[in-house]
């Protein structure tokens, strides 16, 4: 089951994007299919919310249509109207003030208002406040998109260990700020992003702000990233991906006992521990580790094979092996709560919101003890 993970993945990702297209079929389509490969919380909350709410979230397909001067014989005159209007929308004085403050950043440090010696929680907190604030479809200042591209290339590299590492040795000023002959930011020199600004923020909120607009993000003068003119390719891609898909999937099952009988003769010993009970190893005796209180289970020659310091470097294992279940656990359970937040706000389902604030958080909480006990407590 854990091989088709990545697969349910990549079809969530493909089920969120025909969404924020309006294409509400498309995203059903993925969502079941990413339900039948490997059951998600994450792929249930969409599902649930999409069956029940779809038609709001999807009000502005009809509007999501290339607007090329050439189509439906168009003037130039008209385009040039049409683009007068996009201009006229509305910002505020503090938001033109927070984009001035994003082009005059010297690192990436300075753009997310974080020091050098931040943490992965504080680097995601203020993306989430940069993210919301200066996102082009509430933010229309001038600028507004450059502001938004630069956030997420901001916390995409200082995000990444490795990159941070490099970005950190350079020192000096981020080439990404200097401008550009037209105005903005360079942001194909220094370091950038592995993923764009619009899939990092869909990555962090489940989809983008509901839009009517002809290209995925519009901020007056400046447009970024229309998605229509590779959309037909992508798609017809995406169909042969599929056909493919199918074939792989029916072929599983018989690729993985081939995979399991040749491992089960290869093994030549198993661990001396497990974290539950298995009685196709014998592992059915449980323990307590002495320090942290965590069960596991062993054989019944255990007792007589470990002693003394063997027995501390298991039970350290074992503890260890826990500890990184749990934290994982709890990262997981802090996703799908906040996944359902989401999802009660952008479609104002109050089931979804009672149903987060149901969440008991069992692993969170383990999580809570184990580090009581790290202290002392």
């Amino acid at each position: 089951m854990e091989g088709n993970k990545d697969e349910a993945e990549k079809c969530i990702v493909i089920a969120r994007k025909a969404l924020e297209a309006g294409d509400k079929e498309k995203a059903l389509k993925f969502l079941n299919k990413a339900e039948k490969l490997y059951p998600t919380d994450k792929a249930k909350v969409l599902l649930d919310a999409l069956t029940r709410n779809g038609n709001s979230a999807g009000s502005g397909a009809s509007c999501r249509k290339p607007t090329d001067s050439t189509a439906g014989g168009k003037s130039e005159k008209e385009s040039n109207t049409s683009a007068t209007k996009e201009t006229a929308k509305s910002f505020t004085k503090d938001q033109v003030e927070g984009v001035q403050r994003i082009k005059k950043c010297k690192n990436y440090y300075e753009v997310l208002g974080v020091t050098k010696e931040a943490n992965e929680e504080e680097l995601k907190k203020a993306y989430r406040k940069l993210a919301l604030k200066f996102h082009p479809d509430k933010n229309h200042a001038p600028g507004a998109t450059d502001a938004f591209k630069k956030i997420g290339n901001a916390y995409a590299v200082l995000s990444n260990s490795e990159k941070r590492k490099q970005y950190d040795l350079t020192g000096g000023e981020d080439t990404t700020c200097s401008p550009q002959g037209r105005g903005g930011f360079d942001f194909h020199r220094g370091f950038e992003a592995d993923v764009t600004p619009e899939d990092l923020f869909n990555m962090f909120f489940g989809g983008g702000f509901p839009s009517n607009s002809a290209s995925t993000f519009t901020n007056g003068r400046a447009r970024y990233s229309p998605q229509y003119q590779n959309q037909t390719r992508r798609e017809r891609q995406e169909d042969r991906a599929d056909g493919g898909f199918s074939m792989f999937v029916q072929l599983m099952p018989i690729v993985l006992l081939i995979l399991v009988s040749v491992l089960s003769q290869l093994m030549v010993s198993t661990p001396p521990y497990s974290l539950y009970p298995r009685p196709a190893t014998g592992q059915t005796i449980k323990r307590q580790t002495e320090n942290l209180v965590v069960d596991y289970y062993v054989s019944k020659d255990f007792r007589s094979e470990y002693k003394g310091t063997a027995l501390q470097k298991i039970e350290k294992g074992v503890e260890e092996d826990y500890v990184s279940t749990i934290r994982n656990n709890c990262w997981k359970e802090r996703q799908t709560k906040t996944d359902l937040l989401y999802a009660a706000k952008v479609y104002r389902d109050e089931r979804l919101r009672r149903k987060a604030d149901m969440m008991t958080m069992d692993n969170c909480k383990e999580l809570d003890r184990l580090n009581d006990l790290f202290r002392g407590g």
